[in-house]
């Protein structure tokens, strides 16, 4: 396994901005010291009409991590993909 300071340099490149440098360091070094991967977790809406360039780049962004030996979960909106959908009737889309 790569160090973290290798590991954060590898997920900076190529990035503008990461928010919480310093958090993201932390977790990086925790996870090298205990062997144990991150487990790095990206949302999609449902009901999105399309795809775009700008998941082209999250998705890249998660394969780094997944090559640097982390665990990649990507989670698809069931309920919550109905909450404001007009083809849901509004018992349907209430808690």
């Amino acid at each position: 396994m790569l160090s973290a300071k290798e590991q954060f340099d590898i997920i900076k490149r190529g990035t503008v901005e990461i928010i919480v440098e310093d958090d993201l360091r932390r977790r990086l070094e925790k996870s090298v010291a205990k062997g144990i991967p991150l487990r790095v977790k990206a949302g999609f809406d449902p009901t999105a009409p399309d795809i775009h360039l700008g998941h082209a780049v999250l998705l890249n962004k998660m394969r780094q991590f997944q090559e640097l030996g982390h665990e990649i979960y990507f989670l698809i909106g069931d309920f919550t993909g109905m909450i404001g959908d007009p083809r849901a009737s509004p018992r349907q889309g209430s808690i």
